[in-house]
């Protein structure tokens, strides 16, 4: 029987669905907000002091937050645009995949209804020898995940 290995966390590609993008619009450098918290809800009940009853009641998702190098021309970024400065939200699904060694989805997280509520440029630093980045932040509602 062969040895299990846990996937590298550094292999991955992103991808909004509905546009239509170049190559580098799906390399990003960093993803992080992926994660689901149930919410509960503590009842106390009457005439037993020990202890409380403890209720589920929904899933929480945090905001998406994605880093790259600074694209000029991206379908990404003129979705934000769009979405921030005109006030035209249209929320879009979005495909972030986990690869193996050989290119091929090990996990993909869909997720749906996002649409961007932040975007940040890295700070201009004449003694820092760095490349720009752009932090995109994405709310979305929530997510399911696919095994490949």
């Amino acid at each position: 029987m062969p040895l299990y290995y846990p996937p590298v966390g550094f292999h991955f590609r992103v991808e909004v669905l509905g546009l239509t993008p170049n190559d580098s619009d799906l390399r990003f450098s960093e993803v992080s907000g992926l994660s689901v918290e149930l919410g509960t809800e503590e009842v106390a009940e009457g005439g037993e002091n020990r202890f409380t009853q403890k209720f589920p009641t929904r899933a929480k998702y945090p905001e998406l937050v994605l880093k790259r190098g600074l694209l000029l021309n991206s379908e990404i970024t003129g979705w934000i645009r769009s979405c921030v400065e005109d006030l035209t939200i249209q929320p879009k699904s979005v495909d972030v995949t986990l690869l193996n060694e050989e290119h091929q989805p090990l996990l993909t997280w869909h997720l749906v209804g996002a649409y961007p509520t932040k975007w940040a440029a890295s700070d201009l630093n004449a003694t820092n020898n760095a490349v720009m980045v752009e932090t995109l932040q994405l709310f979305y509602q929530y997510f399911t995940f696919d095994r490949s």
